[in-house]
């Protein structure tokens, strides 16, 4: 197995253990991140309903000219300001973190504190 597939199989494995502790529900719904080399993206979601309640990335409309780039630190904060204030008009003050399997530091990391510094609690 290559280096790059074993590191995706290893990054899903730990995803599914997660998973399985944490479940979105309309009380705390469920933040996920995913992230690229190029882009971060981000979603809250209502596991309960199946809806996606609020979300944000590096490529959406609003925020793909205001980011000199996607795949760093300064667009994660960025894209974690925006989904907070689309949480928070969405009656959405309290969420679940979802890593996703990435391990908590970087892009990561300064998408959470966005979102807790923007008011919403996770």
């Amino acid at each position: 197995m290559k280096s790059n597939e074993l590191r995706k199989t290893r990054r899903l494995r730990r995803k599914r253990g997660i998973r399985k502790r944490i479940r979105g529900t309309s009380d705390f719904p469920r933040l996920t991140v995913f992230r690229s080399s190029k882009h971060i993206y981000a979603q809250i979601i209502d596991d309960d309903r199946g809806v996606t309640l609020a979300e944000a990335s590096s490529v959406g409309k609003a925020l793909r000219g205001q980011l000199s780039g996607g795949g760093n630190i300064a667009a994660a904060t960025t894209v974690g300001t925006a989904l907070a204030e689309a949480a928070k008009s969405k009656g959405v003050e309290r969420v679940r973190f979802d890593r996703n399997g990435y391990r908590f530091h970087g892009r990561l990391k300064a998408l959470a504190e966005a979102v807790r510094e923007a008011g919403v609690r996770c």
